[in-house]
């Protein structure tokens, strides 16, 4: 009885060995570095560029205006002594008004989910999705349960290159030949210097109800990173 109980059990044990080894076959898993793919993909240098074109004008646009802003103060200064209360207060609003609408220009085009915020989602949208395709592509082949992105927010902080997938996506983007495996060129998105209210100490009447506009934050792509080296995957 004894021995008919350790047979049924250990038959036991090798069955649920036997269908547990599938299951941890499977859950092999990998990791690419999505920022050194795409500086690979041509449709990526070429939403940089327009991106780039874009915020060039739009600045331009805004150094204009703030040429304009610089004229009326000083025209406002050359001719202040000779101006009635009621004319120092209108050209002082003129100039204040000038001032915001720069500001709200800025704002429009620079701002958090401004038009260059929207334009970069607009034109990065098709190039993420042909790397997540491939990316799935690559996961289905090498039956992955999961492939984790070594340039997103999660925190890696060791990576085997045994499990780095990253050229196996690139070959099945048509990127992974020897003569293209250089990362292509990024350039960077213009900043933006916000408009300044020109120095008032000469009139002390004269009040900004605006203060010193803080710098914009600039759009910056990300620095293009290193490629690990080691034994690829197999």
């Amino acid at each position: 009885m004894t021995r008919a109980l350790t047979l049924a059990s250990g038959l036991l044990s090798l069955t649920l060995a036997l269908l547990a080894a599938p299951a941890a076959q499977a859950q092999k898993f990998g990791w690419i570095e999505s920022e050194f793919i795409m500086t690979k993909m041509p449709e990526y240098a070429l939403a940089q560029t327009e991106l780039n074109k874009l915020s060039d004008i739009w600045q331009k646009e805004i150094e204009a205006q703030k040429k304009d802003l610089d004229k009326l103060y000083h025209n406002y200064q050359a001719e202040e002594v000779v101006l009635t209360e009621e004319m120092k207060k209108k050209r002082q609003d003129e100039i204040l008004k000038k001032e915001q609408d720069i500001k709200a220009y800025q704002n429009r085009q620079f701002g958090y989910e401004g038009q260059l915020f929207k334009k970069r989602q607009e034109l990065t949208k098709p190039v993420q999705d042909k790397l997540f395709e491939a990316t799935e592509k690559v996961a289905k082949k090498k039956q992955l349960a999961c492939i984790f992105d070594k340039s997103g927010d999660l925190t890696m902080l060791y990576t085997n290159p045994a499990h780095d997938y990253t050229e196996f996506v690139l070959e099945e983007m048509g990127l992974g030949a020897e003569t293209r495996n250089a990362p292509g060129k990024k350039g960077p998105v213009t900043t933006v210097t916000p408009p300044k209210t020109p120095n008032a100490s000469a009139d002390p009447n004269f009040e900004s109800d605006s203060g010193t506009p803080e710098p914009a934050s600039g759009t910056k792509p990300a620095v293009k990173p290193a490629r690990p080296t080691g034994k690829r995957p197999k």
